[in-house]
């Protein structure tokens, strides 16, 4: 099983060999999601420890949870990046990938969740829905994962998972979720669940929660449980023509048959399954493996991947047969000092062998896997080969990037990529010295080539190496592996934002590039549109020209020169979004005419148009929420309204506790962690993650362009 760790090659510290004979339909591939705080890497260490993966519990806040294994995570005390394992339960085979909460490696999230069969999206029973939570579904949504809801932390003060269902309903705007347990008892007194599917109670037999015992349901309890079973009894049978008929008769419904709807519901995305308990107090995950082994779709179910036939641009699919043609995706690579290259892969069809030759569509070449590995967090596996509906880590590929499609040459299918988050935060970084400087070049490329959300550039005016990331917190881990993990002794700028620029006009332009050099000379002449687009637009290329009047295969060298141009804007030279280039009309020379003078001519034209276009500045925007008591809310508010942020809503939660959503510039929120803990005694919490770019106020447009 995949995960993100640097495999430790140690002398007398032989792999363990694995062989692969699994069957299908008992294969679980599943991912744990959430907030941060939620409780997930716990959710994680209790599955290992039922599943005798392990003998001792890791507790995330003691820096001994086995998931969290890089020293960061340890010392921080939160997921970095995404670790995963194998266990076993009830005869099923779990695939496992523990993912970070915090929005700064919402990377780590995407691409986990682009290879995953199902998910786990764990609630604080207190914290509710926060906006990592709404991320993390919206991404599950985007691949379309069928997802068991875990509302955690019931034993914690101000508890109350009725709270955390309506705000999933409001807040996801989904009316699937289905809960299949309520708690007995709440906060302290939290000691057991009563199961609405068999209509038992599971109470706990001491404090620690390592054991359970079933009983009937406690008289005070029965008329609630009742209510919420034909609450879930009936959301079922929508789904289900022969629940529906027991259900109109007034006929009890067998456990074996709702067990089998509720799958089926679960699978085809109808419901999401509620669970609940105390992951940190043991309670509920026994509960939550056997949802996974009993209601998660194997291979078998998920539909059949989609991609495209390369060479005729039609659609294709393939499904999980082992011995089918291969279809593999990338998903993440790493550089481990001992092993060298990994690329993790999911296989949708076929198999991969140890020793094989697979080829990769996108570098239309041959790669060799010298050997494949199943990882549990740090340690790993060898195994022969990895089946459809398998996830592991190559030992081999080179060249291999994330997004890659591996598949038989002979019948090929390019499957989608995965699109990333740009960063919005970026610092100055040099080497400490001279000597450091081809070290600290090494260590950044492998490290860029690892995370699609680290970008590397360049300044032109300085020179200096500019490395930009998805928040504060990203970019210190990144500063704090250079020195770690490579030995890289490196200064570093304070924070800055990265600014867009976009049009706000319509521009029309015709550029002509003529050279005459004696010989051959350079001829192209292009006429151009570029309109302002919606924001989060991107950049749009069309072609409108005639046919004959530009030859079509110098059509993607004007694409060319337009992105490339692009990438530097007319106020401050930072990239431009949100931007439509038409190219409508144009000329050749028969002679003259070549690809590199259109890309030139499409530059320029892209240029010209950029101070035609009425430019502005865009600007990050983060989505806020912070939970203050009562008495320091003015002082908050006050604060907010200074970072020019716009608040969006605001709401009473248990014990006088508010909650402001407000829209806020991400320039103006560096260092608020410190700020709002000064404003209110420590007692306040929260959390924000990049929405969109907007435009930048006149007055601070002045400034950066000044």
């Amino acid at each position: 099983m995949v995960n993100s760790s640097a495999v430790k090659e140690k002398p007398g510290n032989t792999p363990i060999k694995k062989e692969n004979s699994m069957n299908l339909e008992n294969l679980r591939d599943i991912g744990i999601v959430a907030h941060i705080d939620a409780g997930k890497t716990t959710v994680s260490e209790r599955i290992l420890y039922y599943t005798g993966k392990t003998y001792k519990m890791g507790e995330t806040h003691e820096g001994t949870a086995v998931m969290d294994w890089m020293q960061q995570e340890q010392e921080r005390g939160i997921t970095i990046t995404s670790a995963a394992t194998t266990c076993e339960w009830k005869g099923k085979t779990i695939n496992i990938i523990d993912t970070p909460g915090h929005v700064d490696f919402t990377v780590e999230v995407e691409r986990s969740l682009r290879v995953l069969d199902g998910g786990v999206v764990v609630f604080c029973a207190v914290g509710g829905v926060e906006p990592q939570s709404e991320t993390v579904w919206r991404q599950a949504d985007k691949y379309h994962i069928p997802r068991i809801v875990f509302i955690n932390k019931l034993d914690r003060v101000g508890a109350d998972y009725k709270r955390v269902l309506k705000q999933i309903e409001s807040r996801m705007k989904v009316s699937k979720a289905c809960p299949l347990q309520i708690p007995i008892g709440s906060e302290d007194g939290f000691k057991g669940i009563i199961d609405l599917v068999e209509m038992n109670a599971k109470i706990y037999r001491e404090q620690t929660g390592t054991a359970y015992e079933t009983r009937p349901i406690p008289d005070e309890l029965m008329q609630e449980a009742e209510s919420m079973r034909a609450a879930m009894v009936e959301k079922i049978a929508e789904n289900d023509d022969r629940i529906m008929e027991l259900y109109l008769e007034e006929e009890p419904v067998p456990d074996d048959l709702l067990k089998n709807a509720i799958r089926k519901a679960t699978v085809n995305i109808h419901i999401y399954p509620v669970l609940m308990g105390s992951a940190l107090k043991n309670k509920g995950v026994q509960l939550l493996l056997d949802a996974v082994a009993d209601y998660m779709p194997s291979p078998l179910d998920i539909p059949p991947v989609k991609g495209k036939n390369p060479h005729n641009a039609e659609d294709a699919t393939r499904t999980a047969d082992p011995a089918g043609p291969l279809a593999a995706l990338v998903f993440k690579t790493m550089t481990d000092n001992y092993v060298g290259r990994l690329a993790f892969v999911r296989v949708y069809s076929g198999t991969i062998e140890k020793g094989s030759s697979i080829f990769n569509l996108n570098l239309n070449k041959n790669e060799r896997v010298s050997r494949i590995l199943q990882m549990h967090a740090n340690a790993r596996e060898d195994c022969d080969s990895l089946k459809a509906g398998e996830i592991g880590a190559l030992v081999g590929p080179k060249n291999t990037s994330t997004g890659d499609s591996l598949c038989d040459k002979s019948n090929p299918i390019i499957l989608e990529r995965m699109s990333f988050p740009e960063p919005v935060v970026a610092v100055a970084i040099e080497p400490a010295n001279k000597a450091e400087e081809e070290k600290l070049g090494e260590a950044l490329r492998k490290l860029t080539s690892e995370d699609p959300t680290l970008q590397l550039a360049i300044d032109a005016e300085s020179g200096q190496s500019i490395i930009k990331g998805m928040g504060e917190l990203h970019l210190e881990v990144i500063v704090r592996r250079l020195h770690d993990e490579f030995n890289a002794e490196c200064r570093v700028s304070p924070p800055v934002v990265t600014y867009r620029e976009t049009i706000t006009k319509p521009a029309k332009v015709e550029e002509r590039y003529i050279k005459q050099t004696g010989g051959r000379g350079q001829y192209a002449h292009v006429v151009m549109k570029f309109e302002p687009l919606e924001t989060a637009s991107g950049v749009q290329f069309e072609d409108q020209v005639r046919e004959g009047r530009i030859p079509k295969e110098f059509i993607p060298s004007v694409e060319e020169g337009v992105r490339e141009a692009l990438t530097s804007g007319a106020l401050g030279g930072f990239e431009v979004t949100d931007i439509k280039a038409i190219l409508v009309d144009g000329s050749f020379h028969e002679v003259d005419s070549s690809k590199i003078s259109f890309k030139i001519a499409g530059g320029k034209a892209t240029k010209k148009a950029l101070s035609a276009g009425k430019p502005i500045f865009l600007e990050p925007i983060v989505d806020l929420e912070v939970r203050v008591p009562s008495e320091y809310l003015g002082d908050v508010l006050e604060d907010l309204n200074a970072r020019r942020a716009t608040v969006r809503e605001m709401s009473t939660e248990q014990d006088q506790i508010q909650a402001i959503r407000a829209d806020a510039p991400l320039a103006e929120m560096f260092g608020y962690a410190t700020s709002l803990r000064s404003l209110t005694q420590g007692r306040a919490t929260h959390s924000m993650e990049p929405s969109r770019f907007q435009k930048v106020p006149d007055q601070i447009s002045k400034n950066l362009s000044g």
